[in-house]
């Protein structure tokens, strides 16, 4: 076949994005770890909405279900600051209202230490996060560990999402001063 009848090859895909007029800027690559991104946190939502339900208590929120695990970690209760703080949630009404909605379920309880209150897990809070640790390690945990990546590499992308926070973090700040 004569080099003019020849189909042009087809262009090298682009970027994998959800925005293909944010990746026409200077840092395509951005816009393709944004993607992953956008995909990876509402993958890892319905992970943990799904391993609580499973767990024995589904309706839990995704903000009640990382506050109650924050809760459990190391067996001492937190003050509502710090739970806000580990988990950068940044209006305190919502923290507020889900460690109620745990309260009422009787997953924590909340103390006073003088005009601070604590919040601390209890022993059928401990339990269900019992259950959920089990069902993690299982479903989630032994697949990964078989087919995925190692712990070193889990390690280099945690590191690389807590750097990037900070830019995303000095960028909001700055796009609220304009």
């Amino acid at each position: 076949m004569p080099a003019s009848r020849r189909p042009a090859a087809p262009a090298p895909p682009g970027p994998v994005v959800s925005s293909a007029h944010l990746a026409a800027g200077a840092s395509p690559g951005l816009s393709e770890m944004e993607y992953g991104l956008i995909l990876a946190s509402h993958a890892f939502q319905r992970w943990i909405t799904g391993c609580m339900a499973a767990a024995g208590l589904p309706g839990l929120s995704p903000t009640e279900i990382l506050i109650l695990h924050t809760v459990r970690h190391r067996d001492r209760p937190k003050r509502q600051a710090e739970i806000l703080l580990a988990l950068a949630i940044e209006d305190a009404h919502i923290a507020t209202y889900a460690i109620r909605k745990l309260a009422a379920a009787g997953l924590v309880r909340i103390d006073r230490a003088g005009k601070e209150k604590l919040v601390g897990i209890t022993p059928e809070g401990a339990a269900l996060c019992q259950r959920y640790a089990a069902l993690r390690e299982r479903l989630l945990a032994e697949p990964v560990g078989q087919g995925g990546p190692d712990a070193e590499a889990l390690a280099r992308v945690a590191a690389l999402l807590r750097t990037l926070s900070g830019f995303y973090e000095a960028a909001a700040r700055a796009a609220a001063t304009l």
